[in-house]
């Protein structure tokens, strides 16, 4: 705990962005925000190395503040002149519900940007129900709702008639399955029953190959992140490949 605290409080955490893109057209409309630890000289840490640390520890509140003021100063303004582009931020369960997320947009700034942010919780994060009410009030601030890791299992989709969500992301461990050796995945077919009965948009995770992305596209499926399109990139970089990549494709 010490030490994720003094990465925190140190300086050592950094902010990169993964571009989201339509499968449709390749054309970028925003990103995921992303945090990383300077461990040392030589080494950076991905989120899934540490994030569970902070994890139901008062450590999650002021990480998640964090990342938003940071997401603020990095891209603020940029928001503000590209207003068909929007961004994701993960949120844990221990701030829902109590105000202080709220708080944190109003103060940071990006409240004025509601309608371009994308608010991303986990099955394990969905919350209390006080959380869960502060969820579906959401949608009144103009910010969407994506429910992020989905494996497309009974579990995590019974959670859609709990909540209000706009997006689902589905799990890398499932795009993964899809190769050429494979006629199909199993679970191709639950997703096609999902977008024929709502009207939830579909974002893959994790997407690195061209067959992926196009069974994706073929399956319906609207967005992707992976490494095909792109790493995630630092703030100026993920700019520069936003203004090379802008396209007709809106949310």
């Amino acid at each position: 705990m010490d030490t994720v605290r003094s990465a925190l409080e140190g300086g050592e955490l950094f902010l990169v962005y993964q571009p989201i893109v339509s499968l449709q057209d390749g054309s970028c409309f925003g990103a995921e925000a992303l945090v990383r630890w300077q461990w040392d000289a030589q080494t950076v840490l991905e989120a899934s190395r540490f994030i569970l640390q902070f994890e139901h520890t008062l450590l999650a509140g002021k990480l998640t503040y964090w990342v938003i003021d940071t997401v603020a100063a990095d891209l603020g303004e940029w928001l503000g002149s590209n207003a068909r582009a929007h961004l994701s931020i993960n949120v844990p369960p221990e701030i829902l519900g109590r105000g202080g997320l709220e708080y944190a947009f109003i103060k940071s700034g990006l409240s004025a940007r509601a309608r371009q942010l994308i608010i991303e919780v986990t099955e394990r994060g969905i919350p209390d129900q006080l959380g869960l009410d502060a969820l579906n009030a959401v949608p009144k601030s103009g910010a969407r709702i994506a429910l992020d890791d989905t494996a497309l299992t009974g579990v995590n989709l019974g959670l859609l008639t709990r909540c209000h969500f706009d997006f689902i992301k589905i799990d890398r461990s499932l795009v993964a399955q899809l190769s050429t050796e494979k006629s199909s995945a199993p679970w191709l077919d639950g997703l096609t029953a999902v977008l024929k009965t709502t009207s939830l948009q579909i974002v893959a995770e994790g997407v690195e190959t061209a067959f992926e992305a196009q069974t994706l596209k073929a399956a319906g499926v609207q967005w992707a992140q992976g490494y095909h399109f792109s790493h995630p990139l630092s703030v100026g970089d993920f700019e520069r490949f936003h203004a090379t990549n802008v396209g007709q494709a809106t949310l």
